[in-house]
């Protein structure tokens, strides 16, 4: 047994054991209940780091919830590693669904069930105990910094600002991130790719009033009539986006990436199984992993108008409302999106109502390069763990923090998760399997080595 799986063996009850104490705190950024407690976890962030063998650690203050900040300079002629992660969980709502409470961490079936067992204390605390086991094998042969912020489930508002302020102390060469995961307990891979967001809210108003429908019916428009015939005509039946500039920006994979993407093990009938569906769609002439890694996406999340209570109220509403997600790729802003989507809703409404359209929320997509050595580096590491190269995958989901690092901070970043896709984040009964939090500690030393060249 090498000497780094011989440390992580011989401390791995305490290792779990200062998971759980950062685990118990309610940490919930969204509740402003819980503001005390985002600075209880941002100074047991600080002595975890201390206590690993930071140089020193300090808790920072933004315009919102806390960073917590910690560094070990060997040499600065070394490469420097930045360790990013969020102490920052999900509410736990509903907690009618939970089988254990969800601030006190159970074993159970070699799974650790708590929020924010996977996401993202658990993933980001690997990090200080991989950052410990170097240091006390005398195997740490770089610069190491740390950033826990405490907002990344709301958007991170506040962290932009922070980077910006602080960019001479968080210099680096690369950023490190375990906040995606595993395509599979046995198969590992490293998410290349985070798709954009654009959010936006849709108001159309009608009549000045609810109408009845039966005496207004036929001679007024119906919002919620023309809300639907727009939004129906924003996906095409090739399941392109009709939004005139849409795709201007959209960067084409490569066929060499996209046959890399192919080799990750997709079972489409499980697939349709697991959603209860009998046939996907999405955009014609892409898998269906490829229309949630490489491709952009529309989507409703919500709709509302008149009258949706129990039993009949013939109304024709005077409002009709929708929330529309546009998930993108890297290289299409979000910003310019959003105006897109804006002018186009503007365009395509009738003068028979009037509309408002809002871009509540949004942030960039991000991808890594294959072929830059931190790449090669977490490459290799998987490599040498689990005993497979890594699959490189495109994420549908956003982190839009990891593009903001690249654009202010000029560093890239490399994101090696190891959560699987049962662990059930922001969900009832989030869980983290051991077996992925012992080896991501040890996946993470390797990586250091590789990194380094030593």
């Amino acid at each position: 047994m090498s000497e780094i799986k011989k440390y992580i063996e011989t401390n791995k009850e305490r290792f779990l054991e200062e998971l759980f104490g950062l685990i118990r705190i309610p940490s919930v950024s969204s509740l402003q209940e819980h503001k005390k407690d985002m600075y209880k976890a941002a100074e047991y962030w600080k002595e975890a780091l201390l206590k690993a063998g930071a140089d020193k650690a300090e808790v920072m203050e933004t315009k919102g919830n806390p960073v917590t900040y910690g560094e070990k300079i060997i040499d600065p002629g070394l490469p420097t590693v930045l360790v990013y992660g969020h102490m920052d969980v999900m509410p736990v709502d509903p907690i009618n669904l939970w089988n254990t409470d969800p601030f006190e961490p159970v074993i159970k079936d070699g799974k650790i069930y708590a929020r924010g067992a996977d996401d993202d204390k658990g993933q980001a605390f690997m990090h200080a105990k991989a950052f410990e086991t170097l240091i006390q094998t005398g195997n740490l042969n770089c610069n190491v910094k740390f950033m826990i912020e405490g907002e990344e489930e709301i958007g991170s508002p506040s962290l932009a600002a922070f980077c910006e302020e602080h960019k001479e102390m968080l210099k680096a060469d690369i950023i490190l991130v375990s906040d995606t995961g595993l395509i599979a307990k046995d198969v590992p891979s490293i998410t290349t790719g985070l798709r954009g967001l654009s959010f936006m809210e849709i108001e159309l108003t009608g009549p000045n009033k609810d109408l009845h429908s039966g005496i207004f019916g036929g001679a007024v428009a119906n919002p919620a009539n023309v809300l639907s015939k727009m939004i129906s005509s924003l996906i095409d039946d090739n399941g392109k986006i009709t939004i005139p500039g849409f795709y201007d920006d959209v960067l084409e994979v490569s066929e060499e990436e996209r046959r890399e993407m192919a080799k990750a093990p997709f079972d489409l009938e499980k697939y349709k199984a697991s959603l209860g569906i009998d046939e996907v769609a999405g955009e014609k002439g892409y898998s269906t992993s490829e229309r949630t890694g490489i491709r952009p996406s529309l989507d409703i999340n919500g709709m509302w108008s008149g009258y949706t209570g129990e039993g009949a109220k013939t109304v024709l509403p005077s409002k009709a409302y929708a929330k529309i997600s546009m998930r993108l790729v890297p290289n299409q802003d979000h910003r310019k999106i959003s105006e897109l989507f804006e002018k186009h809703i503007k365009n395509i409404a009738p003068p028979t109502v009037k509309v408002k359209v809002t871009a509540l929320h949004g942030g960039q997509g991000y991808v890594s390069p294959i072929d830059m050595p931190a790449y090669k580096a977490a490459e290799k590491a998987y490599e040498e763990v689990y005993g497979k190269k890594p699959i490189p995958v495109r994420s549908g989901g956003s982190i839009p923090i990891i593009s903001t690092f690249e654009q202010v901070l000029g560093i890239k970043s490399i994101l090696m998760g190891f959560g699987v896709e049962e662990d059930a984040i922001h969900s009832p009964n989030e869980n983290y399997p051991l077996e992925n939090f012992y080896k991501g500690i040890e996946t993470i030393t390797a990586f250091y080595k590789y990194f380094s060249g030593k």
